[in-house]
């Protein structure tokens, strides 16, 4: 119970000094967002339309900034996080859950993927050391984890879109789909994840082969893999019952950290197949400067860190009780 109450204080503390950092550093910039916006006009700019603007943007300058931060945390909780000048009139919130499926679909769905089979190979090749497996796969997939993201997303287009046409260029769905809950829609948008989903895989693989064959080689080595030997268990139960769960612990953080930057999407991977996720709605944000989108997902990847490391840090003490009573 000591242990869950201290890890909740930590992330209230830093769910607070999120929310205030985020409040101060688009203050700490000239101007703001109607300015921004206006900015794009060149030339003379009438007061009245920067006051209208202004106004429905919800900019008061003549607010103090302690009712100023008040008022942000308040909408916060309540989840308005203002207007979007990149999408205007809409808000950022109908703006962000627009493309947050998009995100957690591919992106969630590749991370757990390639934790999980690197996870997997790193396990295997560190219990069959210097077998063919273990000489074989760790080398490749480490190798292609240096390539960088929007290459493998651009050698993927060429071979499989272009040379071989198997899947399409460009895009979430077909420009003459209709979305909605069918088959041939749900098909489509199938078909056009596989090749972004396939560049995150192969390349994140290589990260979790690593640091999961390093710990098995470390963990084999215990006096209680060697115990459970001895007393004549099966090889498979001590890899994955013994040796693998443990091994897997120093992991969970890195993994949580990993879910947690899902919500802003392979910003790479998502410009490069233009994918309507939130990695490419976080890029245009930045080029066309739109202060309150840029605000909110920032605070939202934040969020979802710590509530990812939280979870880790919970998970962690169910599967190993010595990290409860050494906190």
């Amino acid at each position: 119970m000591r242990f869950l109450v201290r890890r909740v204080g930590f992330l209230l503390v830093a769910l607070w000094a999120a929310l205030t950092v985020n409040f101060f550093i688009p203050r700490l910039m000239p101007g703001n967002p109607a300015q921004a916006m206006m900015a794009q006009f060149r030339g003379h700019v009438n007061p009245s339309a920067l006051g209208a603007l202004e106004a429905a943007f919800g900019v008061n300058t003549h607010q103090s900034l302690l009712s100023a931060y008040v008022s942000y945390v308040g909408n916060t909780f309540q989840g308005n996080f203002g207007i979007s000048t990149s999408y205007f009139p809409l808000p950022v919130s109908s703006v962000i859950m627009r493309a947050l499926p998009w995100s957690i679909g591919l992106v969630g769905l590749s991370t757990v993927l390639g934790f999980i089979i690197g996870t997997a190979i790193g396990a295997i090749s560190a219990w069959r050391r210097g077998g063919l497996l273990d000489s074989a796969l760790p080398p490749v997939f480490i190798i292609i984890s240096a390539f960088p993201y929007f290459w493998v997303g651009l050698l993927s287009i060429w071979f499989f879109a272009l040379t071989l046409n198997w899947f399409p260029l460009l895009g979430g769905y077909s420009e003459t789909a209709t979305p909605a809950w069918t088959w041939s829609f749900v098909g489509d948008v199938l078909i056009h994840a596989v090749l972004p989903a396939f560049t995150i895989l192969i390349t994140s693989i290589g990260g979790w082969i690593l640091t999961m064959r390093n710990n098995m080689i470390t963990v084999v080595a215990e006096d209680y893999v060697k115990m459970a030997r001895a007393k004549g268990l099966k090889p498979r139960r001590i890899l994955w019952h013994y040796a693998g769960r443990n091994a897997l612990l120093p992991n969970l953080t890195g993994f949580a950290m990993s879910l947690g930057f899902v919500i802003s999407g392979a910003i790479l991977v998502e410009y490069v197949f233009n994918y309507p996720g939130l990695g490419f709605m976080l890029l245009q944000a930045v080029q066309s400067e739109d202060y309150p989108l840029m605000q909110s997902l920032f605070l939202l990847i934040t969020v979802a860190v710590l509530f990812a490391i939280f979870l880790s840090d919970v998970a962690t003490a169910i599967l190993d009780p010595r990290t409860r009573s050494s906190t």
